[in-house]
């Protein structure tokens, strides 16, 4: 299944996207997209719903984060070894773990902001995973059975704040809009190897990033078995796993975003996203 929340922002009405690629509405079967939607039990029963009974929606709504009301939002760093290489850094020889804000979570073609003071507003193009089960000590090979499904995210990060302004990661990837997610939850049988998806982003029609995770260095089930040492995973969390080679900080000379500037991305049967930059 791929599982949508469309609508206005905080008015958003689950839906699912058919084979046809026509939205339908779930309102009737699931009050909204939380953690407590993406159990296995819950999943099985939208499983078996005929999608052609479901209402059909008209026109072309607003799609919210495929998620709601997370506990949340974690993600990894230099996880791409040509990345780790563009940016300085050396190759980690663990996975790298922060946090973004509960409150940087945005629709997938939301504009994003540039925050007061930004100067170096950057791009990523990440895959994410949605929690199903909750996760605790859980081992590398039982790791991808606690997921729901995954999900497009675009890591929208400002170098100043993460890097020049001491501390930790968090605060130059926290501001609001800073995690655009969507535009669907593509449930795990849609995808065949999370770990061999074809990946891009474009800023203003230019490509600036191509990848695929199979040149992830850390895998989704690392990942997830990694982080679920340190914390409790719950139903509804997030855990984003890094971006391929291509970021602005990288380019030679470096070069960021600016107010006006459209930002698209896609994964390989996850959909795409489109962004401008609007002034905070």
């Amino acid at each position: 299944m791929k599982l949508v929340r469309y609508g206005e922002k905080g008015a958003e009405r689950p839906g699912l996207i058919d084979r046809s690629g026509q939205l339908r509405d779930l309102s009737a079967h699931v009050k909204d997209l939380t953690g407590e939607a993406y159990s296995p039990e819950s999943l099985k029963k939208l499983a078996a719903l005929d999608p052609a009974s479901l209402p059909a929606v008209s026109g072309k709504p607003r799609f919210g984060a495929p998620v709601t009301g997370i506990s949340k939002f974690v993600a990894i760093g230099l996880n791409y070894s040509d990345h780790a290489k563009e940016t300085g850094a050396e190759i980690p020889g663990e996975p790298i773990i922060f946090m973004k804000a509960n409150t940087s979570l945005s629709g997938p073609n939301d504009p994003v902001e540039k925050p007061r003071g930004s100067t170096k507003l950057d791009w990523e193009v990440e895959i994410a995973a949605i929690i199903g089960t909750r996760a605790k000590y859980v081992s590398e090979a039982d790791a991808l059975n606690h997921v729901a499904g995954y999900c497009v995210c675009n890591d929208v990060s400002e170098r100043a704040f993460q890097i020049e302004r001491l501390g930790q990661w968090t605060k130059g990837k926290s501001h609001d809009t800073f995690g655009p997610l969507g535009p669907w939850l593509a449930t795990k049988d849609e995808i065949k190897d999370v770990q061999n998806l074809s990946m891009w982003l474009d800023v203003n029609g230019q490509r600036r990033q191509t990848g695929s995770t199979k040149t992830m260095i850390f895998s989704m089930a690392k990942c997830i078995s990694y982080v679920s040492q340190f914390m409790t995973l719950l139903p509804g969390d997030i855990i984003t796993t890094g971006t391929p080679p291509g970021v602005g900080l990288g380019m030679k000379p470096p070069t960021f975003l600016n107010v006006g500037d459209v930002v698209t991305l896609g994964i390989e049967g996850l959909g795409e996203q489109r962004q401008e930059i609007v002034a905070a």
